[in-house]
């Protein structure tokens, strides 16, 4: 449900100020540009979404 509130709020603030969409695709790419970032995000994704790992290291 948040992310659709953020995703929400992020289309809005596009269509209010459409030059905000050349700082997010800027962003979006500088972040992208980072292997380490990606995998390390891509990790903690997959972390929070398997609660079976969380109960096979006890």
């Amino acid at each position: 449900m948040m992310r659709y509130l953020l995703l929400g709020a992020l289309l809005g603030v596009l269509l209010l100020y459409p030059a905000a969409l050349t700082v997010v695709v800027a962003l979006a790419a500088a972040i992208l540009a980072k292997p380490v970032l990606v995998a390390f995000g891509l990790g903690l994704a997959a972390g929070l979404r398997s609660p079976q790992l969380k109960r096979w290291a006890r």
